[in-house]
């Protein structure tokens, strides 16, 4: 927006220990940054310490390659994992899809009303259905059909544009291929995939009937980074509406997608938030 400040957004993790406020707020203070938000937490079970800190850099004395060579020195005293991003560059993100809509509709809408601050530069699909919604938005569609033969081919093609465009953020919205471990692996915590159960609970491509099966009372989505095992990455928002024995499988699947769309949603502007620390097999969130 115009006029509006220059901002920056670290986080950091490493072991815990005393003095780690104290060394990062003293850094950005003695070089003219002006602190809008700082929130931390120590973990006592893994002796852990995370942070983040917004703060506004328009009265900053050094220029911003400078302040991150400080940052390198002064996070590897204390042994940080650490990442900066900055207000004036949009992350740009990719959708991938199959045939279901639900999901992208909802993000391309939120993104034109301005809830997702972002650039979507590409939509990739193994389908061609849903060109028509990527082309009322403007946005490039790429098809890339898979089987078991061509799929180590197709995926590198995909990683090859991925990386041309040069995507910081992947979205898995209801992409109904299981990514290889390659493709994993390439994109560490930047590739955010929706399934449509609670996990851990429901794993696989038919959830909805194991839990019409089940007759359960609530049925649920959950957003979580992707890594090589198959819905098993760090959870990052989840959400449930009631449900009753009244429910059938189509009403099932009707209420899931509506938690569906709540809870990419909230994933992906988490993420481009930068609200989230990933840790093992969780994750931390910055409110």
């Amino acid at each position: 927006m115009s006029g509006a400040p220059l901002c920056a957004t670290l986080l950091v993790c490493c072991p815990d220990r005393k003095g780690l406020v104290a060394a990062l707020a003293q850094l950005l203070y003695d070089h003219g940054a002006n602190l809008l938000e700082a929130h931390q937490h120590a973990d006592a079970a893994d002796k852990m310490f995370f942070q983040r800190i917004h703060f506004d850099m328009d009265e900053l004395d050094i220029p911003r390659d400078q302040l991150e060579d400080l940052l390198r020195i002064e996070c590897g005293r204390y042994g940080m994992r650490w990442r900066i991003s900055y207000s004036d560059r949009l992350k740009r993100v990719a959708i991938l899809v199959s045939r279901f809509e639900h999901c992208l509709q909802d993000l391309l809408l939120r993104r034109r009303l301005g809830e997702l601050a972002c650039e979507i530069p590409l939509i990739l699909s193994n389908h061609p259905d849903l060109q028509s919604v990527a082309e009322q938005n403007g946005i490039p569609y790429h098809v890339f059909p898979i089987t078991a033969a061509s799929k180590a081919e197709q995926e590198a093609r995909e990683i090859a544009l991925l990386e041309e465009h040069e995507i910081d953020l992947i979205v898995l919205a209801r992409y109904m291929q299981v990514l290889s471990q390659e493709f994993t692996e390439r994109f560490p915590e930047r590739i955010i995939n929706i399934h449509h159960s609670t996990l851990p609970a429901f794993v696989g491509a038919r959830p909805y009937h194991q839990a019409h099966e089940r007759g359960v009372k609530l049925i649920g989505a959950t957003a979580h980074y992707a890594t090589s095992e198959l819905d098993e990455g760090p959870i990052i928002a989840q959400d449930v509406e009631p449900a009753s024995h009244d429910d059938t499988v189509d009403d099932l699947v009707r209420k899931g997608r509506d938690v569906e769309r709540m809870v990419l949603a909230r994933a992906v502007r988490w993420h481009l938030e930068d609200r989230i620390i990933a840790h093992g097999r969780r994750t931390i969130i910055f409110h």
